[in-house]
């Protein structure tokens, strides 16, 4: 497996793989695929990173993704990110999202980042425990943060501070 920065390149794929997390009904309040434009609005430039595998053709096989999201316009917040981490279906259960989830650490500490936060419905115990697994501490619980399909859900709020960054 190889992590790189994500390309435009990769849009296409990445974007079927948060079709895949959508499509779970517990990975995000959004209900559709992003266009380019969102998807540069939302992300923090050169903060996104995939992974990927080869196989027996010659396109490597994208299976993660994982990037930061600005909390705040405010200059204090500057060092502060919102983390999304998408692994691909037929890719769960094989370490990808912790190898990925320790490469985007370890580059959001290169960009100054001091503080991670997560976001995540209760009924994603997997993102939870994966989350928890690189040093995210549980340090909340929002209740009825948004309506899904005529329900409110509830999110966990996960956060980690670097040891390395802001200290």
């Amino acid at each position: 497996m190889d992590i790189r920065r994500f390309t435009e390149a990769d849009f296409e794929q990445v974007q079927d793989i948060y079709q895949q997390g959508i499509a779970t009904g517990n990975a995000t309040f959004q209900a559709q695929r992003k266009s380019w434009l969102q998807w540069q609005s939302s992300m923090i430039e050169d903060t996104t990173l995939v992974i990927t595998q080869h196989n027996t053709c010659s396109t490597p096989q994208l299976l993660g993704w994982a990037g930061l999201s600005a909390i705040s316009s405010r200059d204090i917040y500057s060092g502060v990110a919102e983390i999304s981490i998408y692994v691909a279906t037929d890719a769960t259960g094989r370490g990808v999202g912790k190898k990925l989830f320790k490469a985007l650490i370890e580059h959001s500490e290169t960009l100054g980042f001091w503080t991670l936060q997560a976001a995540i419905f209760p009924e994603n115990s997997a993102s939870i425990a994966l989350h928890k697994s690189v040093g995210f501490k549980v340090i909340g619980r929002r209740e009825g943060l948004g309506k899904m399909q005529g329900v409110w859900r509830d999110v966990i709020l996960l956060e980690r501070r670097s040891t390395v960054v802001g200290l």
